[in-house]
């Protein structure tokens, strides 16, 4: 996909007419983010290799920006040396997990390597995802990092750095984690944890597989045995307790690799989405009497439109078409296409992908990371997927690539009426670049305003894609709290803007591997004037608010019941 004559005589018409410019520019090296994701292959096409890594933006310090931890591989393999790594890493290049402070200054982020003084030590595992959660509930965002031989819960120490309290906790995982959905499904006032597990792979059961062109390749996940998923309930902030057959979640074993919590037939209750790699997916409707059952057969969400269960890895729930529901999208393996699903309203989906021109654009994709979010603030949620194959590309193997997986990512815009367009050519500098790409994270890096990306490339160097749009679009900022400074994941928020209600949750789960901005941003398009909100909060109250300022960042406090 390279930018063509038209597309470029676009883009310089729009440039010389005045009018709007959009772009994303790379500024990670420029603002500090040295980082190199190592996934530690010898040759032997191990599974794990090629499935990380992740990251999560927080503001560790609460000084008001976006902070970045990334995760990091390490060497695979049993009776192996760093001398037999494909990719070796740079000279002295710390091959641990790596916490960078933004400091903002006039608009403009620096991120700075604090991961020794943040008491940052080595993982258990090969490291895989991140999610951020207060565990404690003292206001400040703990991470649950996910991984291949081990999980890890880092109590944020209020002091920039964290402290690893999983044995205390309960908190660990001995299967193949890919990541973690923070909900309180109880209710109760403390965020539990849905962990979505993969496959049981080790390197004793490792199988030989081999590509349409008979050379050595990476094995689906239908090679081996998929494991089950974990509920672990939050007790007083203090410990975590497993109730994974006590809340009806433990009968069942899949492939798992994205989740998404939700309400999603409308009754108040949180949900829980699970996309599944080559099997069903999972609707675990909440019954409100602290069990879940799987719905997604019924509610038209567990396979495709012709009824084939496809690889789903990265997923995403939000009312992209102003309807006052979630829908759902997920990426998928080349030549299945990604998948939306939209909601009527009542928890029944349909499969509407063909129509919105989301099915022809990503067929020779394979996408992971991706997001709904408004990036040239329109008012309208676009879609970003984060690409690249899981077994070899012919050409390039041939070519001698040593990692032939490499894919360009995508953008596409929503245009109205359930339909979407594929931008990615005019980003051409910055989205079509040939990666590995898993994770994207999303939010506001610099509080200017617009949504940034972190994409993170498996064997490659971490992206920082700047949003520079220029649409003179107005936004609203909104960073919702419960009583005492807790992050209010879950809350919702209808805002009025114009004739239309816009509905945006407080939430950080979602795409792969990744945790994203809990702050709301919404685009608000040419409107301009005081907006009037609505705020369901996460115990099901309401507040109502009015003539809140535009173009800036409210922090709102759930009031006293």
């Amino acid at each position: 996909m390279k930018l063509n004559h038209l597309n470029s005589l676009l883009i310089f018409w729009v440039l010389i007419s005045g009018g709007a410019h959009a772009e994303f520019v790379d500024r990670a090296k420029q603002q500090g983010l040295d980082f190199v994701h190592f996934n530690g292959m010898t040759g032997q096409t191990l599974f794990p290799e090629m499935m990380g890594a992740g990251a999560a933006m927080l503001d560790i310090d609460r000084d008001g920006d976006l902070d970045l931890y990334l995760v990091q591989g390490e060497l695979l393999g049993e009776g192996v040396s760093m001398d037999q790594a494909v990719f070796k890493p740079a000279k002295g290049a710390p091959l641990t997990d790596r916490l960078f402070r933004n400091d903002l200054n006039n608009g403009v982020s620096q991120f700075v390597d604090v991961s020794e003084q943040s008491g940052l030590k080595a993982a258990p595992g090969y490291g895989m995802g991140l999610t951020v959660i207060d565990a404690n509930g003292d206001g400040w965002p703990d991470l649950y990092r996910s991984g291949f031989g081990g999980n890890q819960l880092l109590i944020n120490d209020r002091k920039g750095g964290f402290k690893d309290e999983t044995s205390s906790w309960g908190a660990d995982d001995d299967r193949w984690s890919i990541t973690a959905v923070p909900i309180d499904y109880d209710h109760d006032g403390w965020m539990d944890l849905y962990i979505v597990n993969y496959v049981n792979f080790s390197f004793q059961t490792q199988k030989t597989c081999r590509s349409n062109y008979d050379a050595p390749d990476y094995c689906s996940p239908q090679s081996y045995k998929a494991v089950g998923d974990r509920m672990l309930r939050n007790v007083d902030g203090k410990r975590f307790e497993n109730v994974t057959n006590l809340v009806g979640i433990g009968n069942v074993d899949a492939p798992g690799l994205g989740g998404v919590a939700g309400d999603f037939n409308g009754d108040g209750l949180t949900d829980l989405y699970i996309a599944n790699d080559g099997a069903s997916n999972f609707l675990w409707l909440n019954q409100g009497k602290k069990t879940f059952i799987d719905e997604a057969l019924l509610a038209g969400v567990a396979v495709n439109m012709t009824g084939t269960p496809e690889a789903s890895m990265g997923v995403d729930a939000a009312d992209f078409d102003a309807d006052g529901d979630l829908d759902l999208f997920m990426t998928h393996l080349n030549r299945q296409t990604n998948t939306l699903y939209v909601n009527d309203g009542q928890g029944w989906f349909m499969d509407t992908t063909g129509r919105s021109v989301l099915g022809a654009s990503s067929f020779a994709y394979t996408g992971f990371g991706t997001r709904w979010f408004d990036y040239d603030n329109d008012g309208w949620l676009d879609l970003f997927s984060a690409n690249g194959a899981v077994v070899k590309i012919e050409s390039q193997d041939r070519e001698g690539d040593r990692f032939p997986l490499k894919q360009y990512n995508q953008l596409w815009r929503n245009v109205g009426a359930g339909e979407y367009e594929d931008v990615s050519d005019q980003y051409a500098e910055s989205l079509q670049r040939l990666r590995v790409s898993r994770g994207a994270a999303f939010g506001d890096v610099d509080n200017d305003g617009d949504t940034d990306i972190v994409v993170t490339n498996n064997a490659g160097p971490v992206e920082l894609l700047i949003n520079d749009h220029e649409a003179g679009h107005h936004w609203l900022g909104l960073d919702l709290r419960l009583q005492g400074g807790q992050l209010a994941l879950g809350a919702e928020v209808s805002i009025a803007v114009g004739d239309r209600i816009l509905r945006r949750r407080s939430r950080t789960d979602g795409s792969y591997l990744c945790a994203h901005d809990p702050r709301i941003l919404t685009g608000l398009g040419s409107y301009s004037d005081p907006v009037d909100i609505e705020i369901r909060w996460p115990d099901g109250s309401a507040q109502s608010l009015k003539g809140l300022s535009t173009n800036r960042y409210h922090t709102l406090e759930q009031p006293n019941s």
